[in-house]
C-alpha cells in the first residue's frame, strides 16, 4: 500500500508545495517556521545564495508555516499555526510542584483545561530571530509583540538568561552527578537544556517559569510509516525523512551541501531540517543509559560514534538554523542531541543537559581541534556533526 494511501486511510492529507506557507488542516502536529529570513555564511551575514551556491538550503531558503498569533485580548493569545492557545504572561517562577497544582486552579479566557506543555508544544513557540551574547540579552526567541517573556533578575543575583520555562517533560534518564531533569526552553538564549528538579546543593526544589497551554492534544505526537525505500514518512507533519542518517560528521557548510545534493526514494528535493523540523522527531521516552539506544524512534537507522573517552556516543546532528550568540553571532548553528548532551565539569565528561537537548556548534574549523568544550557546563563541541535529511511530501 502506498504511502499516499496510507495517510488518506488515516485522514491525514499531506501538505501543499514547499513554501506557499499552507498546509492541510487535517496534519495534527503542524511545524511552525523558525521565523529565519537572513542569510549567513559561517562568519557573516551574507546576500541570497543561489542553487549551486555555497551556504545553499539553509532556513531562510525554506519558510514553510510561517508564524502567525492571535492576541485574544482576554490573557491568551493563539497559534494560528499549531492550534494552541497559550498564556500571554507567565506567573512569577514557580517549582514544578506547585506548577502541577497551580495550573488545575488557572481560569483563563474563559477555559478551565490548561495544562503545562510537553517539550515539543513548547518548542513550538521558539523564533530563530533572536540574539544573545553569552549571559546578555538582545533580542528574545520569542515573539515579544505576542508574549510577555521576563529576564532573569539580576538585582537578586541572576544573569539576563536566568529565565528558563520549564515543560512538562521530564528527562527519564539523569543529568549531571544523578540529578533529577525536567527540559525547559530558554527564549532568553534560544536552547533547550534539562534543568535539575532539585538544586544540587542543598536539595530544595529548583524553581523556574511556566507557560500554560490548551488544545489540540495530538500535537507532539509523531505517526511514522517506513516507506520501504530508504525514507520514512510522519503522517502528523507532512514531512518525509531520510531513514538512515549521513554516516559521518561534517562542518556546517558541507552539510547544507550534502542534503540538497541527496537522491533517495525518488526524490531529488531534500533539505537540511530546520531546528524545529528536526526536534520533531525526538523521542523523549529514550534515552541512552536508559533504553539503551539515542533519543529516537527505531524506525530510524543512527550512527554511533565514540566521545572524547572513547566511550559510544550517538552523534549531534546538524540544522540548517543560524543561532545568533556570542561575539561574532553569525558563526554557530543550532543542533539537536540525540545522545547525551555531553559536557566536561571538574575533569568529568558527563550528560549535562540530557538526551534532545537542543544547543549549537561553531559552523567550521579545522577537524582535528575538535571535539572542544565551552561555556559553564564544559559542554562538549564536535563540530563535525551528522546529517539526516527531511523533504515535505507533495
Amino acid at each position: 500500500m502506498s504511502r499516499a494511501w496510507v495517510a488518506l486511510l488515516l485522514g491525514f492529507l499531506l501538505p501543499a508545495d514547499v513554501g506557499t506557507g499552507q498546509q492541510s488542516p487535517a496534519l495534527t502536529y503542524q511545524i511552525v517556521d523558525t521565523g529565519v529570513g537572513d542569510f549567513y555564511s559561517d562568519v557573516a551575514i551574507i546576500a541570497k545564495p543561489k542553487i549551486g551556491e555555497a551556504f545553499y538550503g539553509q532556513d531562510a531558503h525554506y519558510n514553510i508555516n510561517p508564524p502567525s498569533y492571535t492576541d485574544n485580548k482576554n490573557g491568551t493569545v493563539t497559534d494560528n499555526v499549531t492550534g494552541l492557545m497559550w498564556q500571554k504572561t507567565m506567573a512569577d517562577k514557580m517549582t514544578f510542584k506547585d506548577a502541577r497544582e497551580y495550573v488545575k486552579k488557572v481560569k483563563l479566557g474563559g477555559h478551565r483545561d490548561w495544562r503545562i506543555p510537553s517539550i515539543k508544544e513548547l518548542y513550538s513557540l521558539i523564533l530563530f530571530t533572536g540574539r544573545v551574547r553569552g549571559q546578555k540579552a538582545f533580542e528574545f526567541f520569542i515573539d515579544s509583540r505576542y508574549f510577555d517573556q521576563p529576564l532573569g533578575d539580576t538585582d537578586n543575583g541572576e544573569r539576563e538568561i536566568d529565565a528558563q520555562t520549564w515543560s512538562a517533560t521530564q528527562y527519564v534518564g539523569r543529568t549531571m552527578r544523578s540529578d533529577t531533569t525536567v527540559f525547559g526552553v530558554n527564549f532568553v538564549d534560544g536552547r533547550i537544556k534539562g534543568y535539575p528538579k532539585f538544586r544540587p546543593r542543598n536539595d530544595g526544589p529548583n524553581k523556574m517559569y511556566f507557560r500554560f497551554v490548551r488544545g489540540n492534544v495530538k500535537f507532539g505526537l509523531n505517526q511514522f510509516v517506513d516507506n520501504k525505500d530508504g525514507s520514512v514518512s510522519d503522517l502528523a507533519t507532512g514531512l518525509m525523512w531520510q531513514k538512515a542518517d549521513s554516516g559521518k560528521g561534517m562542518d556546517w557548510e558541507n552539510a547544507l551541501a550534502y542534503a540538497e545534493n541527496l537522491d533517495l526514494a525518488g526524490h531529488k528535493d531534500w533539505r537540511l531540517p530546520n531546528a524545529k523540523e528536526l526536534h520533531s522527531i525526538v523521542d523523549y521516552s529514550r534515552a541512552p543509559r536508559v533504553t539503551d539506544s539515542a533519543a529516537i524512534d527505531p524506525i530510524f537507522q543512527i550512527s554511533e560514534i565514540l566521545d572524547p573517552q572513547g566511550l559510544r556516543q550517538y552523534p549531534y546532528f546538524w540544522t540548517s538554523t543560524t543561532h545568533l550568540d556570542g561575539r561574532n553571532p553569525y558563526s554557530s548553528a543550532v543542533y539537536i542531541a540525540f545522545g547525551d548532551a555531553q559536557g566536561k565539569m571538574r575533569g568529568r565528561l558527563m550528560d549535562v543537559h540530557g538526551a534532545g537537548a537542543q544547543r549549537s556548534d561553531p559552523k567550521a574549523g579545522e577537524k582535528a581541534d575538535y571535539p572542544q568544550y565551552f561555556g559553564p557546563q564544559g559542554d562538549v563541541r564536535y563540530v563535525y556533526n551528522f546529517v539526516r535529511c527531511v523533504r515535505t511530501a507533495k
